[in-house]
């Protein structure tokens, strides 16, 4: 796949730090950028260099993660993108490490998971057990195998577009996987590096309680329906 192919979109709120460094960061690559702005208290727009790649979208209030998501996939597939790149705002991830997951992309209709490196100085333990506990529940949930459920490093199809879908935050990043396998649709996950801050410097919106509690309930609302919803989809 080449950078002609896909386009990066970045979801935002609140990470007026780190956002111009993660656009410099995608624009240097030679990727065609587009930053869903999720109604952060500072616009975006006016925190970011203008580029000829670059397109800011903003939504007036805060929708969620998965909404900015889906707001940069439609302006995707408007474009005539069949993938796109989603990745953070907060500068965890590495745009030298698009390639990697793109050259994965072998067929139509992947996604494709940036699996992190957890073996790195400043993870807690808490965010190791999470992600346990989540890939958990996910490769019950879709019968494939993924052992980093909760990265936001992911190649999306814009075919993501047709699915049935009812979480709009950080729980849309599971039931996306989970709708997506029902479909007999394929998962594949590379190991990629990452930059994990410091405590001191981490800025995190995910509530480590709620967000993870609605994490579950996916699991738990779709848990009796899976076999007969999974028929559906097919």
């Amino acid at each position: 796949m080449k950078k002609d192919d896909i386009v990066v979109v970045v979801p935002t709120y609140n990470n007026p730090l780190t956002i111009n460094n993660v656009a410099n960061d995608v624009l240097s690559h030679g990727y065609t950028l587009i930053i869903v702005d999720d109604g952060s208290e500072v616009s975006v727009s006016s925190l970011v260099n203008e580029h000829e790649k670059l397109t800011v979208l903003r939504h007036k209030v805060n929708q969620g993660k998965g909404e900015a998501i889906i707001t940069g996939a439609k302006e995707a597939q408007k474009r005539g993108f069949s993938y796109f790149i989603s990745l953070d705002g907060d500068g965890q991830h590495l745009a030298s490490q698009i390639e990697k997951i793109c050259d994965a992309c072998d067929g139509a209709d992947q996604i494709i998971i940036g699996a992190r490196n957890f073996e790195i100085n400043h993870v807690p333990n808490g965010s190791k057990f999470g992600r346990w506990f989540s890939n958990f529940w996910a490769c019950w949930d879709t019968e494939q195998t993924i052992t980093d459920s909760l990265s936001g490093f992911r190649l999306y199809p814009t075919s993501i577009l047709d699915l049935i879908i009812k979480t709009k935050r950080f729980d849309w990043e599971m039931e996306v996987l989970v709708k997506h396998a029902w479909k007999s649709r394929l998962i594949k996950e590379v190991s990629i590096e990452c930059y994990y801050p410091t405590p001191e410097e981490r800025v995190s919106h995910f509530k480590k309680f709620w967000d993870t509690a609605a994490i579950v309930m996916v699991h738990v609302k779709l848990l009796p329906w899976k076999f007969f919803l999974k028929k559906r989809y097919q």
